[in-house]
């Protein structure tokens, strides 16, 4: 199998095992076994410590063996390096090479194996003989392994970060060489010191003395907000730049060159960095391997055990919806969607053993992931772990035999996603209309509040569910993409702008004044992009852009005295006993129940939209052909936390007064994806009961269940019957 046949197909594959020294016999058994049943592609992982257990001298004898041995049965390899597991003789040779935490003191992990995370955190890739010593290990190992043309893709890193909070309780690099690189950053984006203590409100009389804060529970301060952007957008970046570029001019193919994350990080957009560094941007997912958002109803709360129902929705949606949505949306147009570890047996975390899941828990997973526009999977792993902290667990088969039920139903999948690959193997998803911004300026500050993290968080999710629920296309977007990008979607929400920069408010207004419809949670700029609190309490990009100004800001009490987000009260009166907001003017008859928030605002050029015992708690701006719409309070979070009707109808009507509506209208979720002549519609019943509805083909010549059953069409409808948490397909031909 070359490069080319392997376009042709989607990725199906399962990694072999994730053991250095496995018998040989075994991996080639597993891989055969793989073969015969459908998939196209296995994954192997690479070991610096073991490939050059002496400096200079490399052994790819077993990589070698495994990738011909795959070539024979065309079966395609994916890759992936682990060169976090630095050899013995680099820590030998370099001792002020290793990563330095909070404290100030080295990290001393080199164990010889992969667990407990893969090598993490490290050597230092900032050290220069660290780089040198990596650069010239790959080079070597691509160009020994680049002559196998069933090699199709490069992976450089296994869930990126560094992981040291965990394994050492402490952050890094605080080494002198990532903070001179942390200071050489600093010079490029501000260009003089003067104008950074102007920023900053400080007085450095050189760039040597700054530094990060290294408080254990960090307090908000300037320098903390700049390191940590540092850290994750440009230190790891710049590792995963060099990596890519160290692979591309070695590899005798034009390989594509990925890395994938543990997740998507909700509410960041440095996701959107790291897909900018390499080819595109993977990510691992195991949907039974957390619990659901503890906010929601439904979620346990103390001992009680988790609702069956309520947990399968949270895999679907939390697990597989929410998370691929996300990581497609972060992707350079045109770029695949990867599922780079999928969840394939029981999670297991020592003596915690998970469910292990049937042949309908991966359907059900893969259908999802799918109608969010994912187009590769590999499965973790193959053959049960046989490492202590995750001891049996994972993997597509147990520890013995040749095949489960999961497995089959995997095989099964297989087989059908190749029938139609160009449905499946392309970036395909049917066009959104709606955007839900996300600014990493804005993450990172409220990151160093206490909750502030959790909350736009949630309204980003919140947002999200309401416009999944109802069959309305969405896309997440970057606040770095241009005003020309911007401008593609009717409606962009901007769920919690607490950090608001100048420039962001600039490019916001020139996307309203080109005829588009932003609606906004309440508290826009409420602090500068530094972290100082505006005089007005609103910033005057915000003022301008919603033609309000500030009025007042007051915590609303949860129902029935209730504290899933709620702060303890330092004294009494802290709290609005909650009510309901009316709408006026274009949402007359509407009403709204307050989250979290209420802040209302005195209106200048804007109208209002909703009010407060006589106050303006919501407003609308027109601007040219363009709305900005601000909401005083969380109103998405009625979707899922106390739940309340009247805002999900409260915000659909804002939504269709935007230009917005459902695309399909029915109980069940539809998602899309169009490949040549066909397309594939999606349908997943989140309700508890059985449903059943007619869908409209007309138009199409041929509609057929994903597996190839041929159904009945009758005045140009089909019946379409969906179990309780079932995902089903449809795919038509015209």
């Amino acid at each position: 199998m070359d490069i080319k046949k392997f376009s042709t197909l989607f990725p199906f594959g399962s990694h072999l095992c994730r053991e250095p020294m496995p018998e040989m016999s075994e991996l080639k058994r597993d891989m055969e076994n793989l073969k015969r049943h459908g998939f196209n592609l296995v994954k192997l992982q690479e070991h610096w410590m073991l490939d050059e257990p002496a400096e200079g001298q490399y052994d790819f004898s077993r990589l070698e063996e495994l990738i011909d041995f795959a070539k024979k049965l065309e079966l395609a390899v994916y890759l992936g390096l682990t060169c976090q597991q630095a050899p013995h003789w680099l820590w030998e040779k370099y001792p002020d090479a290793r990563m330095v935490g909070k404290n100030g003191l080295p990290l001393t992990y080199t164990a010889n194996w992969t667990l407990p995370a893969d090598g993490k955190p490290g050597p230092c890739p900032d050290h220069p003989g660290v780089v040198e010593a990596e650069n010239r290990f790959l080079r070597r190992l691509v160009a020994v392994l680049g002559k196998y043309e069933n090699l199709v893709v490069w992976n450089t890193w296994q869930e990126i970060g560094y992981w040291a909070e965990g394994i050492a309780g402490q952050s890094v690099c605080y080494c002198p060489y990532t903070l001179n690189f942390f200071r050489r950053y600093l010079q490029e984006k501000y260009q003089d010191l003067d104008r950074l203590n102007h920023c900053w409100k400080t007085r450095y009389t050189d760039w040597r003395f700054i530094t990060p804060g290294r408080q254990v529970n960090p307090y908000f301060e300037i320098q903390t907000l700049e390191w940590n952007y540092f850290m994750e957008n440009v230190q790891t970046a710049a590792c995963l730049k060099r990596r890519c570029q160290v692979i591309k001019e070695t590899d005798p193919l034009p390989r594509p060159v990925f890395a994938h994350k543990g997740s998507p990080l909700i509410g960041s957009a440095v996701d959107w960095t790291y897909a900018r560094c390499q080819d595109f941007l993977g990510s691992s997912n195991y949907p039974a391997w957390s619990r659901s958002h503890p906010w929601d109803d439904g979620s346990p709360r103390g001992e009680e055990r988790p609702d069956k129902h309520y947990s399968l929705h949270a895999e679907i949606y939390d697990g597989c919806v929410l998370k691929f949505d996300y990581l497609r949306s972060c992707q350079v147009e045109g770029q695949p969607v990867w599922a780079a570890e999928f969840q394939g047996g029981p999670a297991v975390s020592g003596l915690h053993q998970g469910r292990t899941p049937s042949g309908k828990d991966i359907r059900r997973w893969v259908l999802s992931c799918l109608s969010s526009g994912v187009t590769g999977i590999c499965f973790w792993v193959t053959r049960a772990e046989i490492a202590p902290p995750e001891i049996n667990g994972f993997s597509l088969l147990d520890s013995t035999g040749e095949t489960t039920e999961r497995f089959e139903e995997a095989s099964r999948l297989a087989q059908v996603l190749n029938r139609l690959p160009a449905l499946f193997n392309q970036p395909n998803q049917e066009p959104a209309t709606v955007g839900i911004i996300v600014d990493e300026w804005n993450y990172q500050g409220c990151r160093l509040f206490d909750r502030a993290e959790g909350h736009l968080v949630y309204n980003l999710r919140t947002w999200h569910r309401l416009l999944w629920e109802n069959n309305l296309p969405v896309d997440f977007l970057s606040l770095s993409h241009s005003p020309e990008r911007l401008s593609r979607y009717q409606v962009l929400i901007l769920p919690f702008p607490l950090f608001l920069s100048r420039e962001s408010g600039k490019k916001l207004l020139e996307y309203v004044n080109r005829g588009g419809n932003l609606i906004s949670g309440p508290c826009p700029g409420r602090l500068s992009e530094y972290g100082f609190c505006q005089r007005r309490e609103l910033s005057p990009e915000a003022e301008n852009l919603f033609g309000v100004n500030h009025a007042s800001l007051t915590l609303v009490a949860e129902p029935g005295g209730k504290s899933r987000w709620s702060f303890p009260e330092w004294t009494w009166g802290e709290f609005l006993k909650p009510e309901w907001l009316t709408g006026t003017g274009p949402l007359a008859g509407q009403r709204l129940w307050p989250y979290f928030y209420l802040e209302t605002f005195s209106c200048q050029a804007a109208t209002p939209c909703l009010m407060y015992r006589g106050k303006t708690a919501g407003s609308r701006l027109k601007h040219n052909k363009g709305s900005a719409w601000l909401l005083g309070t969380f109103a998405s979070y009625g979707v899922t936390a106390y739940r309340r009707k009247e805002n999900v109808s409260f915000l659909l009507t804002l939504l269709r007064l935007c230009g917005v509506t459902p695309d399909y209208s029915g109980k069940l979720i539809r998602r899309r994806r169009a490949g040549g002549k066909h397309q594939v519609w999606f349908f997943t019943n989140p309700g508890r009961k059985k449903v059943t509805e007619k869908i409209d083909v007309t138009g199409w010549s041929k509609v057929e269940t994903l597996w190839g059953e041929k159904l009945s069409v009758e005045k140009g409808t089909v019946i379409l019957a969906v179990r309780p948490l079932e995902v089903t397909a449809l795919v038509l031909t015209q």
